[in-house]
């Protein structure tokens, strides 16, 4: 097969409501979060990780075209497959599909966040919100064990690139929807942890462009 072109979804994705993707366990200090969200070690910056997003579309879109495997995402491997040639076939080698075609990349704030961030007040300390969780005693109806969550807070936009690898048979247009329908399905779900207590709701806005392949 021969690269006939790449193609680029490229936008933003603003935060509903806030977002907590998890980073590498850390020790809790006194008045930190027991649960800390995915930062750049170099910046400090929270980011959201290309893989998180392609695996919540992935799994979106395997649901509605009923293409579950069972427990595990779709390893058919067959050339007409829309999962296994966008996203891979999972553990499959010699799959017919191959090679995948999507590539998502990490996200990082816009520019446009990180002035909103650079404006704020010293005295707030941080941009970053600290989310009370707790069990709730079903006899009782009170509430006990609380745990602190760290959260990107709602309104803050990151950057939203992802790459879509066209070879000679494939059909562009129908790869195209089939990327934008998971990102649709992704927005009427959510991203990261949580969700079913609010977090994680996003807005995806985005354009396609050609990108230029060296003959």
């Amino acid at each position: 097969m021969k690269l006939r072109k790449i193609c680029k979804y490229e936008g933003t994705i603003t935060l509903v409501t806030g977002l907590a993707i998890r980073g590498a366990s850390n020790e809790m200090g006194i008045g930190g979060a027991d649960s800390e969200v995915i930062k750049n070690p170099i910046t400090g910056e929270p980011y959201l990780p290309g893989s998180s997003l392609k695996g919540k579309m992935r799994s979106q879109l395997e649901r509605a075209l009923g293409r579950m495997s069972g427990s595990e995402p779709c390893k058919c491997g067959e050339r007409d497959c829309p999962i296994c040639t966008i996203f891979g076939a999972h553990k499959n080698p010699k799959a017919y599909s191959a090679p995948t075609r999507i590539i998502v990349r990490d996200s990082v704030f816009t520019s446009e966040s990180r002035e909103k961030i650079r404006s704020l007040p010293l005295e707030r300390g941080g941009y970053l919100e600290l989310k009370a969780e707790n069990m709730i005693r079903r006899n009782s109806g009170t509430a006990e064990s609380p745990r602190f969550m760290e959260r990107i807070p709602a309104g803050l936009t990151f950057t939203l690139e992802i790459l879509l690898q066209i070879f000679d048979d494939d059909d562009e247009n129908k790869m195209k929807k089939h990327v934008e329908n998971a990102l649709r399905l992704v927005e009427n779900s959510y991203l990261g942890g949580s969700g079913s207590r609010g977090y994680g709701q996003v807005k995806f806005n985005g354009e396609w462009k050609d990108v230029e392949v060296i003959k």
